[in-house]
């Protein structure tokens, strides 16, 4: 069977790079201005369903968490701020449409037997995604467990997105995927809930949803939804080579808070009960942490605190 789909990846490699440079040096250099160029392509724009792929044994807890972080993304009842649904708004500036996406979650669907085993490879995640349908209005996100390996996992990528021929002749959908890090890499792929796995050992901020693995997967799936709505087909906002971009959000990696730098994820809110570090609140009184967003009004990666 052929496949045809590219692939943007979010890792923690960038970041860990940067870990090597000290603060005090990165503060001697004016940095330029951050530019993602727009290549004209199409973005994924008014209401986009986001079908899930439960690959593996989730709780139903884990679940929730996951699902109630979508629905945060443009929730018609208004959380406190600063919340998920103004993090998603920086999206509405970037060109090829009016306003930022309406995210609503659609179909679901529970592998819980492994059909296709614990080690998976790219054709085999785009196979589960096209189970979601290969509409072009909509982004279908794999998730795998906690005991999934897949392909370039915790080496070079915390998730992926890309896009695979569509059902109509000549169209495409847009995919992604994201795995829980909790018992393979937390310290690639949950950090600041982990220790990195490279660089300072900085003390971890606590999981606000009191789940390692989950809470970065919420990380990195924002990451890889906003560079799927931004940069669908390839085609849409990204810098560096097409194979390689940085988009919307790993342009930004390792910045949660104002006064980021190497090694520290910036200034953010903590929980007064459970000292949980979060920057965004979301819907059923659920608090997240989010990474910054490149701004085109600005050039600048923008953070909600």
């Amino acid at each position: 069977m052929a496949y045809n789909y590219h692939i943007a990846t979010v890792s923690s490699s960038l970041f860990f790079l940067l870990l090597l440079t000290s603060s005090s040096m990165a503060a001697l250099v004016q940095q330029p201005p951050l530019v993602l160029k727009y290549h004209n392509g199409a973005l994924l724009k008014g209401t986009v369903t986001v079908n899930l792929i439960w690959y593996g044994k989730f709780t139903a807890v884990q679940r929730s968490v996951i699902v109630d972080f979508l629905q945060s993304l443009t929730s018609p009842k208004p959380a406190p701020q600063p919340s998920v649904a103004s993090w998603w708004k920086t999206t509405a500036k970037y060109k090829g449409g009016a306003g930022a996406s309406a995210v609503v979650v659609g179909k679901q669907f529970l592998d819980e037997s492994y059909s296709l085993g614990k080690s998976l490879k790219n054709p085999q995640i785009v196979y589960l995604a096209a189970k979601g349908g290969r509409s072009g209005g909509a982004v279908n996100v794999v998730l795998t467990a906690e005991d999934v390996a897949v392909e370039g996992f915790c080496m070079s990528r915390c998730g992926s997105h890309g896009s695979s021929r569509g059902a109509a002749p000549g169209g495409r959908f847009a995919y992604a995927w994201v795995g829980n890090s909790g018992r393979q890499c937390p310290g690639y792929c949950a950090w600041p809930f982990h220790q990195p796995q490279y660089g300072p050992q900085t003390p971890p901020l606590v999981a606000p949803n009191g789940d390692v693995g989950v809470d970065g997967m919420v990380i990195n799936l924002a990451t890889v939804l906003a560079g799927a709505v931004t940069n669908p087909f390839n085609s849409g906002y990204f810098q560096g080579p097409a194979a390689a971009p940085l988009e919307a959000v790993s342009a930004c990696t390792g910045v949660f808070g104002s006064g980021a730098y190497p090694g520290y994820a910036g200034s953010v809110l903590t929980d007064k009960t459970s000292g949980a570090g979060y920057n965004a609140h979301g819907v059923n009184g659920r608090k997240y942490l989010l990474p910054a967003m490149w701004d085109p009004q600005t050039s600048k990666c923008s953070t909600l605190v």
